[in-house]
């Protein structure tokens, strides 16, 4: 869900740098699983998602996150099953393990895939111009209007504004469209 997720926020340069030192000593190299760049991109997210700045992701936190992202009515079975996905609290190194044990011979296409399919809860693999072009101009890493239109122009949406995501991702790690069955 947060791949290639830049955020705004900025961290001091003293805090990565005792987190990773304390935590690469306390849990087997989980550090070295990923580049720098990388950790510094799970340390925003970690960052966005620790709404109440505990250091720590808790069921609120999840739900702001979601509310956030434009899921309102998350259930609480949800957050639960999430959470116990961690083998305690989730604090920084905890959610970098979860997402190396998760990206582990993960495959991209349905990485990018899942991705998407938080947006689209129906299964529908569609998802509306507008709506893609609000979360990608008003989130993260913001695109400008001339790459939504760069965007559009070279993987345009049907006549009913809707962009099959399906084949977007297809073709974003294949190179090529699938072909029509």
């Amino acid at each position: 869900m947060f791949y290639g997720y830049t955020s705004p926020f900025h961290l001091s340069p003293k805090a990565p740098k005792k987190a990773k030192k304390k935590s690469a000593d306390s849990n087997s190299n989980v550090f070295s699983i990923f580049e720098q760049s990388q950790i510094q991109e799970f340390k925003e997210a970690f960052t966005i998602m620790d709404q109440n700045r505990d250091g720590f992701i808790d069921k609120n936190d999840l739900r702001d996150t979601f509310a956030a992202l434009g899921r309102l009515n998350v259930k609480q079975e949800e957050i639960d099953e999430m959470l116990k996905e961690a083998s305690g609290p989730v604090n920084f190194t905890i959610f970098l393990t979860m997402f190396g044990e998760k990206l582990k011979g993960a495959d991209p296409e349905e990485t990018i895939l899942n991705a998407f399919k938080v947006f689209d809860p129906e299964g529908k693999g569609v998802l509306r111009k507008d709506f893609v072009t609000e979360m990608l101009t008003t989130q993260a890493d913001r695109f400008s209007p001339e790459e939504m239109e760069q965007m559009f122009a070279a993987f345009p949406p049907d006549v009913a504004g809707n962009l099959d995501y399906k084949n977007l991702v297809h073709i974003i790690t294949h190179g090529e469209e699938k072909d029509q069955e």
